[in-house]
């Protein structure tokens, strides 16, 4: 909830509260959506079912035009909402071995939970598998820290780096996102799932 902290308008306690009922209906949301089933999620990467994408390119441009119009009203100060420092090489390296945790295994790291959570035992070894992965780079993280600290690029922003207003970079990336649903259904039609 971060800036409302800063603001005094909940506490610690309120915000650890409100993070724990978001959290339930977000997972609530994922399983009505079919997110715990492993061929719905890898379905996006082999082309027959992209409602993923959609559900989160979506949620993702709600946020940003979200965020845009509350700053505008001056309802939240941009500058205290935390954004995680970018290191160019880990975060290549990261993306990498969970775009292949995600093809192989069909689960992300949250839908993984959510699937577990209703039983599935194929997301209870996925997250064995991530929780070993943890503890494995916990262990190695001194002789990984050079790696995971290279490159640090601070915090850009979209924006910023295109030298454009946050407005515009919402509105591009909403054609953006229309662009890519159009191509989501053109590759449904393209590569239907065969149903054994």
């Amino acid at each position: 909830m971060g800036p409302l902290i800063s603001y005094d308008i909940i506490s610690q306690n309120s915000n650890f509260l409100f993070a724990f009922l978001i959290g339930i209906g977000f997972g609530f949301v994922l399983e009505a959506s079919g997110f715990s089933s492993s061929r719905k999620l890898a379905g996006v990467f082999y082309g027959y079912d992209t409602v993923v994408l959609k559900v989160f390119f979506t949620a993702a441009i709600t946020g940003m035009i979200g965020l845009l119009f509350l700053s505008l009203f001056n309802w939240i100060n941009l500058d205290l909402v935390y954004i995680n420092p970018t290191y160019l090489y880990s975060t290549i390296a990261g993306g990498i071995i969970m775009g292949a945790g995600f093809i192989i295994g069909g689960f992300c790291p949250g839908t993984s939970f959510c699937a577990a959570s209703i039983g599935k035992i194929d997301a209870m070894f996925f997250i064995g598998g991530l929780v070993v992965g943890v503890l494995i780079f916990a262990e190695a993280f001194p002789l990984l820290e050079e790696f995971f600290y290279a490159k640090n690029l601070g915090i850009p922003t979209l924006s910023e780096k295109l030298g454009l207003k946050d407005g515009v970079v919402v509105l591009g990336i909403i054609f953006v996102a229309m662009g890519m649903f159009w191509v989501g259904e053109w590759a449904e039609k393209k590569f239907p799932r065969e149903e054994y």
